[in-house]
């Protein structure tokens, strides 16, 4: 299976800042990336798609995951960049520091989990049908991802085919990267912008159910 969209080119996924990840994300960011109201909308989102008491990954994660605070959860890994961050979140039982963009293959278990959250961040992969092939095998059967962004990142940091694209190409291109990663199902592009949208930040989504059948994905974690 390919390891990228067959029909992008290579320079499709170059950044303007191709130093290391790392240096970037040393210094911690105590901040949120969209404004409350996008916010609400993947809370809502994860409160729909995550089932109570589940085993939910946070992947790309920070100091704050926007779970619905009234769900518990039986475990919520998260992984991500810059270990203050990591640490600094309540809602994590655990977490790892991993560049994707270094080694996609994650560090857990096939069928570990009962759900994925990747929160504006989707953008930062340089390989993202290798990252999302690694999490259909660490999902169960039947589990969902949710990929949520809006139209706010890093610029030197989000891939070059990301700025050529508006929001409904975003909402294709992700929609493409599942597909082709493979092991998902029902595909859904959904625009979850709040009411007041011109008073704030848009935010649309990505969901996919994972099918338990992965073809080219790692046996087992390094």
């Amino acid at each position: 299976m390919p390891t990228q969209c067959p029909h992008l080119p290579a320079h499709a996924f170059r950044r303007v800042d191709e130093t290391g990840d790392e240096a970037f994300y040393a210094q911690p960011r105590f901040v949120t990336h969209i404004d409350d109201g996008a916010i609400a909308a993947v809370t809502d989102l994860y409160r729909q798609y995550f089932p109570a008491q589940g085993a939910v990954l946070d992947l790309m994660s920070s100091w704050v995951s926007h779970l619905p605070p009234e769900v518990e959860y039986g475990w919520i890994e998260g992984l991500g960049m810059n270990r203050q961050e990591l640490a600094a979140n309540p809602r994590l039982t655990g977490f790892t520091v991993q560049n994707l963009n270094e080694n996609h293959q994650l560090p857990y278990e096939s069928a570990t989990f009962d759900g994925c959250g990747i929160c504006v961040s989707i953008d930062y992969l340089t390989q993202p049908i290798k990252v999302l092939r690694e999490v259909a095998r660490v999902l169960k059967p039947g589990a969902p991802i949710v990929i949520t962004f809006s139209n706010r990142c890093f610029p030197t940091k989000a891939v070059q085919i990301w700025h050529s694209l508006d929001d409904a190409g975003h909402l294709a291109l992700v929609a493409d990267f599942l597909r082709q990663a493979g092991g998902f199902a029902g595909v859904q592009m959904l625009d979850c912008s709040p009411t007041q949208r011109r008073r704030g930040d848009p935010l649309f989504a990505v969901v996919a159910s994972a099918t338990g059948e992965v073809e080219g994905a790692g046996s087992e974690p390094l």
